[in-house]
């Protein structure tokens, strides 16, 4: 029979909150090699460190960086990061485009009068249309998921 591991509470929770450190075994530093409060699968508290590392001990960026597994550009990203919105800066965001750029307030009232003259039009002939009428390739994903954020706002 095989064993199974326990469960790890932390790092379930690294991993729920997009915080798991993906290349732990690139940490060199000593102070998370000797020291139990310090974890290397913990993303935020190894970007803290680094940076803190060069601040507080005056370590240079090459040095701090490799020691704790990151590039030099990445660094810097860590610490603008870190002076614009503090520790939370450190945590994951989210990539991509943050709303639905390509459906304006032009495109969205296009879409808003097709379906009060058709409700049956299907997101894929909504997706053909604004192709033909604004020469933009939107998905049909991307117009249902505006649609519905009207539909939210409306009281």
């Amino acid at each position: 029979m095989a064993k199974t591991k326990a469960p790890d509470p932390k790092l379930d929770a690294l991993r729920e909150h997009a915080s798991l450190n993906p290349h732990p075994h690139r940490v060199s530093d000593p102070l998370f090699a000797t020291a139990e409060f310090f974890d290397r699968r913990d993303l935020i508290q190894v970007k803290y460190e680094m940076v803190r590392r060069v601040r507080a001990d005056a370590q240079s960026v090459a040095q701090s960086a490799k020691a704790f597994g990151f590039s030099r550009p990445s660094f810097y990203q860590a610490q603008a990061a870190l002076e614009r919105e503090g520790l939370s800066g450190l945590l994951a965001k989210k990539r991509g485009p943050r709303r639905s750029h390509k459906l304006g307030e032009e495109v969205m009232g296009f879409l808003q009068e097709l379906l009060s003259q058709e409700p049956s039009l299907s997101s894929l002939e909504l997706v053909a249309r604004v192709q033909r009428r604004f020469k933009l390739q939107v998905h049909s994903r991307s117009i249902e998921r505006a649609l519905l954020r009207e539909e939210k706002k409306r009281p």
